[in-house]
């Protein structure tokens, strides 16, 4: 029993704090400038110096990019609830997750860039009580880009709490049976629902400088681990899945194949017939719904190709929060029940 003086304190929950990528607050260049101006200021996304990036940034990028990412934003913005279907589907995950789990454990979610941010979500999950609060990277593979931004963020929030929660991480979860038997079961109803079979099925990632994977960055063979399970779970070989790499910014090279010269030449040689599925995002998102099925698919009719169709990302669908219930709750042993 606190005494009348006390302060106020809520304690004795333990919290699950759900994070991804990102997203603008509105689909123009007004909504556009700041998210873009956060993330690619983060220091582990663009590594180059910020005495040469930042002038780079700020005159030229800012002033030109946010007006064509607003554009492809607004394609795929979800009217009805006026969000991004990323803000959209961590939002329900991390809803029905809630569900999931039960009382035992404070769900909510954040984006490493955008609204609402890791800070805030901390100080209302520390403000809730919850004294043990562990943090899921919504990122299969692991990268420095993404996890460790993630986590970086989490903890510069609590250098400002007096009293800092006990903290957990969650490891990568690229080669989890879960996760590959959620994959295959995703391409297996997709590709069922069709008409016509594909002749190649394109597993493509997002890219990553080649630079980063060479000094160290485990993404690329996180990826290409992924592929190989995924490939051999559908019963498949290299040649009928391929592993590709989309999103590239700037002159330098990134990982390869890339996707979009892959799908051209995949049009030009003869396959007709594609699918593309992007292991590396759990929600779908503008890289998903507008460059990959929109831009890209122009680009393969454009080619020569007939028929094209995308594999959604496993979103919000029972076998996702299945996925992620398995991941939180050995994350969070010995905190829960």
């Amino acid at each position: 029993m606190l005494p009348n003086s006390h302060p106020h304190i809520a304690f004795g929950k333990t919290g699950l704090l759900l994070v991804n990528l990102g997203t603008p607050v509105t689909p123009d260049a007004k909504g556009l400038r700041p998210y873009l101006k956060q993330f690619l200021s983060d220091r582990r996304v663009i590594e180059a110096s910020p005495l040469i990036w930042q002038p780079l940034l700020r005159g030229i990028i800012l002033n030109t990019r946010p007006r064509k990412s607003a554009k492809a934003y607004a394609k795929i913005w979800r009217q009805e609830s006026n969000e991004s279907p990323l803000r959209y589907y961590t939002r329900v995950q991390a809803e029905k997750l809630q569900a999931e789990l039960g009382e035992s454990v404070v769900v909510d979610y954040a984006m490493r860039y955008g609204k609402p941010s890791i800070d805030e979500k901390l100080a209302s999950l520390k403000a809730a009580g919850c004294e043990r609060i562990s943090v899921m990277a919504l990122y299969p593979q692991y990268s420095a880009t993404t996890s460790a931004s993630v986590y970086d963020e989490v903890f510069r929030s609590l250098l400002k709490m007096r009293w800092q929660p006990a903290l957990r991480t969650a490891a990568p979860w690229h080669d989890h049976a879960a996760y590959i038997d959620a994959l295959g079961n995703s391409v297996r109803a997709h590709l069922d629902q069709l008409d016509w079979t594909p002749d190649v099925v394109v597993a493509s990632f997002h890219g990553l400088p080649q630079s980063y994977f060479e000094k160290g960055d485990p993404y690329h063979c996180h990826c290409a681990k992924t592929a190989r399970l995924l490939h051999e779970k559908l019963g498949m070989d290299e040649n009928q899945l391929k592993l590709t790499f989309q999103s590239r910014f700037g002159p330098t090279q990134w990982l390869q194949p890339y996707t979009d010269k892959t799908v051209v030449e995949l049009a030009e040689n003869g396959a007709k017939k594609i699918a593309v599925v992007t292991p590396g995002f759990i929600s779908d998102c503008v890289e998903t719904l507008e460059e990959i099925g929109i831009e890209l698919q122009k680009d393969f009719h454009q080619a020569g190709g007939t028929h094209f169709t995308t594999v959604p990302c496993l979103n919000d669908t029972q076998d996702s929060i299945d996925l992620l219930a398995l991941l939180a709750r050995k994350d969070l042993s010995g905190w829960i029940d």
